[in-house]
């Protein structure tokens, strides 16, 4: 199937939320990390999203150019190209874009979908993340405002963050404290600036003490049930069943038990970053480390080119990322869960 239309967008996230999974979104960084992610789907019969960070959009445009929107246009090309293959529903997001940002890449992304709706074509992205942690919340939900407007005209979904994710990812770090807990006061300012929908659907990541990255699970303390009672008590409010789509950002390495209980509250949405990127890195690593005296000219020898030849590395990494990604899809519940 080709990458997901509007429509197939909305609709994906209304087969999770209805059947009680959680869609893999899973950070790439390179057209080796989306065929593996791709792969994975397939692998596990599983629509999925396909997201690009900060710095993997800098990085995508080449040390030359260093254009984020340049970057992100050219792996969604490149997607909607080899999508068409693999049988799953696939949507491209763009992750985690702070104030400072949003001019050199989000706004230009929105802007460049309303000028292809204009000739009749889908958006190359199907949605993008306002991370306004940084800043009080109102001015947070004041900008939301806006680019909820924005997003309705262009056919994309906004994804907004209310609270704090603890840690680091490319950049933007938070320390580990009391700040990381939305509170049913913070969600209910979001419903009052953007509606449940009748203003344009968008994407919530409560959050519940999530931590990016690498981290000592003594110094996390999970909350999931907190998502819950935020649903009962603006879903009583609002006369809607759990209101908000939820996300989990900072996910990697949460107990099983964890992820269940956010997915049975709400999350339709699962950030997958740090697990992936080990699985692929580590099976380099194992190549290198076990080959050395093949991919290096040692002692004025002349290594084995079938050795360093990127591929004889790149599959067997692809193959690993692809295998996080199915345990990914079947701890969400997404796996055998495709849209047909």
């Amino acid at each position: 199937m080709p990458i997901a239309t509007p429509d197939q967008y909305v609709a994906m996230i209304d087969n999770a939320k209805t059947r009680g999974f959680a869609l893999p979104a899973i950070n790439v960084t390179s057209s080796q990390t989306l065929n593996a992610a791709l792969q994975g789907f397939a692998d596990a019969e599983s629509d999925g999203i396909v997201q690009v960070s900060l710095g993997t959009a800098l990085y995508l445009s080449g040390a030359r150019v260093q254009d984020r929107a340049v970057g992100s246009r050219a792996l969604a090309l490149y997607a909607h190209e080899v999508a068409r293959g693999y049988g799953v529903t696939i949507a491209l997001h763009t992750d985690h874009c702070p104030r400072e940002n949003l001019d050199d890449w989000v706004r230009p992304l929105i802007a460049d979908s309303i000028e292809r709706r204009a000739r009749g074509l889908d958006p190359l992205y199907q949605s993008h993340m306002w991370d306004g942690s940084a800043v009080p919340l109102a001015e947070n939900l004041r900008i939301a405002e806006e680019l909820l407007e924005l997003s309705g005209r262009a056919r994309t979904l906004l994804e907004i963050e209310v609270g704090v994710v603890g840690g680091e990812e490319d950049g933007i770090s938070h320390d580990i404290n009391d700040e990381l807990y939305t509170t049913v006061d913070d969600a209910r300012a979001t419903v009052a600036a953007l509606g449940v929908g009748e203003r344009g659907r968008y994407l919530t990541a409560l959050t519940f003490g999530n931590v990016h990255g690498v981290y000592n699970p003594a110094s996390v303390h999970l909350r999931p049930e907190l998502l819950g009672e935020i649903q009962a008590a603006i879903g009583a409010e609002t006369g809607i069943d759990r209101p908000f789509d939820l996300v989990f950002h900072g996910g990697s390495g949460s107990a099983p038990d964890e992820i269940a209980a956010a997915v049975a509250n709400g999350v339709v949405k699962m950030n997958v970053d740090t697990d992936t990127q080990y699985a692929f890195t580590s099976s380099i690593a194992g190549h290198m480390l076990s080959n050395w005296n093949k991919v290096l000219k040692v002692d004025g020898g002349y290594g084995d080119k079938k050795a360093y030849d990127p591929r004889s590395w790149g599959k067997p990494a692809e193959a690993a990322m692809a295998a996080r990604v199915v345990e990914a899809a079947q701890q969400l519940g997404s796996a055998g869960n495709a849209m047909r």
